[in-house]
């Protein structure tokens, strides 16, 4: 099926390549445009579309449009593909500024935090610790979070 739609757009398309479109004023001054030839006196006349396969270049094969389409195809799913994983890694970063901020705000508010050693033990943090953790909270904000 699929082969006879293609078989059939390139005798339409063989085919429309030999019309001839023609383009002419005729006595009352309308102007006409026809496959067919003016009939009689006509003012001006221009032939738009006399190209056939042979005296054209420019015309291209089915197979090489086919070719370009699919390379535009290609190209701008490369492109789609880049700006989704922009937005992406955008989002992330974004994520983890939010969480940044929110753990500066939380370090900062003065609370008891209470954390887990390594045998699973509870324990709160100190003093220090904190402004530990608060300067570096606030150097990644600076740094990746403007």
């Amino acid at each position: 099926m699929k082969r006879f739609a293609l078989l059939a757009a390139a005798a339409f398309f063989a085919f429309s390549a030999h019309a001839q479109i023609y383009q002419w004023k005729d006595a009352s001054g309308k102007t006409v445009i026809s496959d067919k030839p003016p009939v009689g006196a006509v003012q001006q006349q221009k032939t738009l579309g006399a190209s056939s396969p042979s005296t054209s270049p420019a015309q291209k094969s089915l197979a090489e449009r086919e070719m370009e389409f699919k390379q535009r195809q290609k190209e701008s799913q490369d492109i789609a593909e880049k700006n989704r994983k922009e937005e992406a890694s955008a989002a992330e970063k974004q994520e983890n500024c939010n969480n940044a901020r929110r753990q500066l705000q939380m370090l900062e508010s003065g609370e008891r935090i209470a954390l887990r050693d390594e045998k699973g033990e509870r324990y709160f943090m100190e003093d220090a610790q904190r402004e530990q953790e608060i300067a570096k909270a606030r150097k990644f904000l600076e740094s990746s979070c403007k």
